[in-house]
């Protein structure tokens, strides 16, 4: 019994360890002056060629953005409209619909990309930035699903019950009673969707067009030529910017919890 406490330490250090080394390996060598792995010394050239980088590159990022963007936003909608449906209605299809919801997370990504292509060839959709962003808030939506479900199981329902002896309408309860208190999760599920819609390859490459790169289309090119440091500059670039997005999501929930 003594020992299972240092155990558990010992495995989760471990498992820290394991997930993080290579993010720190990746930042280290972002300075690195050489393109080789051998350390040469300390450097800024890399970000300095990502400051002026080709402009594919930048159009890349950008794509991946606004579909990121619109993807997650548009998911959390349909996603948080649809957990607050099937937790408060007695629907008789309840268990069919989070069944069918729920489809996606156990697919695999690549039997995802294939049917949505045929879906787009069949209807005559053109590949290309609108392709992609139906094929990615199709695939973001069981999680901020599951993320926004998750939150409202545990809801006080003696507030809503307090809102409608108060002669709160349905949709005033809706607005000002539902949604701030699920907040929390709401925003969870849309950083969970921007970030899998930031960083999808394999069901990007099946519905992607001729103008349409994303980012992870674009590195997928370049390293087939042989991995550029400008990537791990970049790479870095993108680890600061989605921690300081989740730090300021975690100071407003807080800020709305409280």
């Amino acid at each position: 019994m003594i020992g299972r406490p240092r155990l558990s330490r010992f495995v989760f250090w471990m498992t820290i360890v394991f997930l993080f080394l290579p993010l720190l390996v990746l930042i280290l060598y972002s300075f690195n002056s050489s393109r080789r792995m051998a350390w040469e010394g300390f450097s800024l050239r890399w970000y300095q060629e990502l400051l002026f980088a080709s402009p594919n590159l930048w159009r890349a990022f950008g794509n991946s953005l606004l579909i990121a963007f619109g993807s997650a936003l548009t998911a959390t909608v349909i996603a948080t409209l649809g957990a607050i449906g099937i937790n408060w209605y007695s629907l008789r299809i309840r268990a069919y619909v989070q069944a069918v919801s729920f489809m996606p997370l156990i697919l695999p990504e690549i039997i995802v990309g294939v049917s949505l292509l045929v879906f787009f060839a069949g209807v005559g959709l053109r590949l290309g930035l609108f392709t992609i962003y139906l094929a990615h808030t199709s695939f973001n939506l069981p999680f901020v699903l599951l993320i926004v479900l998750a939150r409202l199981e545990e809801f006080d329902y003696t507030i809503i019950e307090a809102s409608r002896d108060l002669g709160a309408t349905e949709r005033q309860t809706l607005f000002r009673v539902i949604l701030p208190v699920s907040m929390p999760g709401i925003i969870s599920g849309f950083l969970t969707a921007f970030t899998l819609s930031l960083e999808d390859f394999v069901i990007t490459f099946f519905v992607s067009g001729p103008g349409s790169t994303t980012l992870p289309l674009f590195v997928y090119s370049m390293i087939r030529f042989g991995v550029s440091p400008v990537i791990n500059a970049l790479s870095v670039v993108i680890i600061a910017g989605t921690v300081a997005l989740v730090l300021m999501a975690r100071r407003f929930v807080a800020y709305t919890v409280r």
